[in-house]
């Protein structure tokens, strides 16, 4: 309790910096993967290639790599730091947005897998019978395949949400002073491993714990009967 009170405000504030990696990083993988499912279902196959492609290759690479890239890659190398260059904390908000843009890329391709699995358990005539009313794909996907397909699969949604929460540790490989990497200084700082390990793992429960009840709870009312 003596390091909690001592580190508390420095404690919410890496809490904080996570909710908002993960807020952010939610939506725009919530945009991204739905975009992708679209693509890997349309009848253009360059599309489909494009989507298929895209998650093949981000599913396979480590997170880590994703979050360093954007880092080195795009900010050291091609001096994309998506900031004010001149704003007194351009560094800071730098590896922010580079993290967000990193978790971003990497949990759409899972979050596009599990839109197109709620897809495929909306039944085929559906689909068919859209078509028939002169629905195009896009006016078909809209309206009667993703209102259907995201009620089905919320509960592996707050999954990968969940897992996204956790995986925003690895910002701290960038510099980004969220959960993970005030642990390692405090570690360093008290050598109470054991304490700080237990603050913070509470920590994640007390964030993943009421998002896996609620999606739990979501996916029961809004389950689409068959």
């Amino acid at each position: 309790m003596e390091i909690f009170s001592e580190y508390r405000g420095q404690i919410f504030e890496a809490f904080w910096t996570t909710i908002q990696l993960t807020v952010f990083s939610a939506i725009g993988a919530l945009i991204l993967g739905t975009v992708l499912a679209a693509m890997r279902m349309a009848p253009v196959p360059m599309l489909n290639w494009l989507g298929t492609t895209y998650v093949n290759i981000v599913r396979n690479t480590p997170l880590t790599l994703i979050i360093l890239f954007c880092s080195f890659g795009l900010a050291q190398t091609l001096g994309i730091t998506l900031v004010d260059s001149t704003s007194a904390t351009s560094i800071e908000d730098s590896n922010f947005r580079l993290a967000v843009l990193g978790l971003t890329v990497y949990t759409a391709s899972f979050v596009c897998e599990t839109v197109r699995s709620g897809v495929n358990t909306v039944p085929l005539g559906q689909a068919e019978a859209a078509r028939s009313l002169g629905f195009t794909f896009s006016q078909n996907l809209r309206i009667i395949l993703l209102p259907q397909a995201f009620r089905s699969v919320l509960i592996p949604l707050g999954s990968v949400l969940i897992a996204l929460t956790k995986n925003t540790t690895i910002a701290s490989a960038i510099g980004v002073a969220e959960a993970a990497l005030l642990m390692k200084g405090m570690i360093e700082n008290t050598a109470a491993l054991v304490a700080v390990g237990t603050i913070f793992a509470l920590g994640f429960v007390i964030l993943t714990l009421p998002l896996g009840l609620l999606f739990g709870w979501l996916g029961k009312r809004m389950a689409v009967a068959r």
